[in-house]
């Protein structure tokens, strides 16, 4: 697929478009039920905070009426009559059990009503994906590999060999011949200096962040004042006011809704931002009513990062590949954990986990600082892959048990205690440990795509197949490596333009990502 043809990932959906316009006319008129008190009550608010005494209360009379019932059998009787009982006789045994007194209507209503409180209180109301969006770069903002070495030698910072060095990471990178860079860095091509200022920065991401999440509000059919939770990740650009006061602003959200702004967290942070938002959703079920089918909201998740201010004017080799490898892109996703939203929502999360590394080696691989002359940069080390390795296979164990089948985790069981066995026996030719096959559990890959080599190594650690990692390189082609956004870059293409092992209903859908720290996140999605 050419890049051209890549650009319509984005396309919306008919009759998905929202009205953010006012309702016509004045505010509804209020009216008090005329049923006195029970119209006033929270009943779902009341359920959620008594549940537990009327569980134990329920319980308590269920005992009451078992003791006096159980002190009245003659067990040395029963005892001397023990035997091993034909199937008939259990039936007819259960049938006179019924008839005891023991097992009355009451009873057996207790019971039920014990089992219902208990799922009741303990079930979670289910997270839902309403839609997303990523942005699209204009045309004036693309550039291709000549480009942005020409953009790079108008900074006249750079010597031959750094030149030469960026252009063999170019040739390898896997990114195709438009990706898109700031405007204020990409002037340089027309003999302006670059413009990395606070103004320039901020007009970049009120350009990625504002379109982004006019669409997904669109998609999702959701108006701004609707929106509870608003979270926001941006690594490397923090101003003051935050992003997320930039949004609120913007769009006239609500003055109680809850803002988040999180950065520092790397290309793993969009979901981490789902993870904070699914937190915070429960957290508002939990307090408004305890109920599945009822209470909820309705959060906003916006990842992206800002180049404008980030483009490294020094020659040391561990600072020159940010100035390759990212690009321009941003995504916005609207949740909700209302039963109501299930209907209409466009995936389901299943599961999410978080793995981050705390020895020095994890904390350093990805590391912002200053170069020998005191140029600021990010740093990326010799031991990335190694520690990315490691990180995601403790990641993989975690979310192993929760979707693989049985018979996979039998097999890393079994060849764990094989290896120890055989490694207390000799001290060499020890059986290696079973790779679980996560293509019995999971359709479809979202593998962040921070470049062709990482993409290689996770195809053939997980045995991949090629079509399971087309949507990774086609992002990598289309848009470069975009950060925490390239996850949804991949999801995209899956939604509207994979052939092979095409998206339908029921899919499921593995999202892996990898940040400083550091981090490894993965999440799994169900298609609705």
């Amino acid at each position: 697929m050419a890049p051209q043809e890549a650009q319509t990932m984005g396309m919306r959906r008919s009759g998905s478009e929202t009205d953010f316009s006012e309702a016509e006319g004045g505010p509804r008129e209020y009216r008090v039920r005329k049923s006195s008190l029970i119209g006033l009550i929270n009943w779902s608010h009341v359920f959620t905070v008594y549940s537990p005494h009327i569980f134990v209360a329920a319980l308590v009379a269920l005992i009451a009426q078992l003791v006096p019932q159980l002190i009245s059998l003659d067990f040395d009787s029963i005892k001397s009559n023990l035997s091993i009982p034909t199937v008939d006789e259990v039936v007819a045994t259960i049938q006179s059990l019924r008839e005891l007194p023991i097992f009355n209507p009451a009873i057996e209503a207790t019971i039920v009503i014990l089992i219902v409180v208990g799922w009741v209180a303990r079930m979670e109301n289910p997270i839902y994906l309403m839609a997303f969006s990523t942005f699209k770069a204009p045309e004036s903002w693309k550039v291709t590999h000549e480009d942005l070495l020409n953009i790079m030698k108008a900074q006249k910072v750079f010597t031959e060999e750094s030149l030469a060095f960026m252009r063999k990471i170019l040739d390898k990178s896997g990114t195709g011949q438009a990706t898109a860079w700031p405007p204020g860095i990409v002037q340089s091509l027309s003999g302006v200096p670059a413009d990395r200022s606070i103004e320039a920065s901020r007009k970049e991401a009120e350009t990625v962040i504002f379109d982004i999440v006019e669409k997904a509000l669109k998609e999702a059919r959701v108006h701004p004042k609707e929106i509870d939770f608003l979270v926001i990740n941006c690594s490397l650009f923090s101003p003051t006011p935050s992003l997320c006061a930039m949004v609120l602003n913007k769009f006239g959200m609500r003055e109680n809704c809850q803002t988040y702004n999180l950065s520092g967290m790397g290309c793993s942070a969009s979901l981490i931002s789902i993870e904070l938002a699914k937190q915070l959703l429960q957290t508002r079920k939990n307090k408004n009513s305890g109920l599945p089918f009822g209470g909820g909201g309705t959060a906003l998740v916006v990842s992206t990062e800002i180049i404008t201010p980030n483009l490294y004017h020094g020659n040391e080799r561990g600072f020159l590949l940010q100035n390759t490898l990212f690009r321009c892109g941003g995504a916005a996703m609207v949740l909700s954990n209302k039963w109501s939203d299930g209907r209409r929502a466009w995936y389901k999360l299943l599961h999410n986990v978080r793995v981050q590394g705390s020895d020095q080696k994890s904390y350093e691989c990805v590391y912002e600082t200053q170069d020998k002359l005191g140029e600021r940069g990010v740093v990326l080390s010799k031991d990335i892959v190694k520690v990315a390795g490691k990180c995601m296979e403790k990641n993989l164990t975690r979310l192993g048990p929760y979707v693989l089948p049985f018979t996979e985790q039998f097999k890393v069981v079994y060849s764990i205690v094989a290896r120890k066995i055989s490694k207390m026996v000799s001290k060499s030719n020890h059986p290696k440990i079973y790779v679980p096959d996560f293509k019995r559990a999971v359709d479809h890959f979202c593998i962040h795509a921070g470049g062709r080599a990482v993409i290689d190594g996770i195809e053939k650690n997980m045995q991949l197949e090629p079509y399971h990692t087309e949507p990774s390189r086609m992002t990598l082609l289309n848009y470069g490596n975009t950060s925490s956004s390239s996850i949804w870059y991949e999801l995209e293409y899956i939604h509207y333009h994979q052939k092979t092992n095409a998206l339908k209903k029921g899919d499921r859908i593995m999202q892996v990502a990898f940040g400083s720290g550091f981090k490894c996140t993965s999440a799994v999605w169900l298609k609705l």
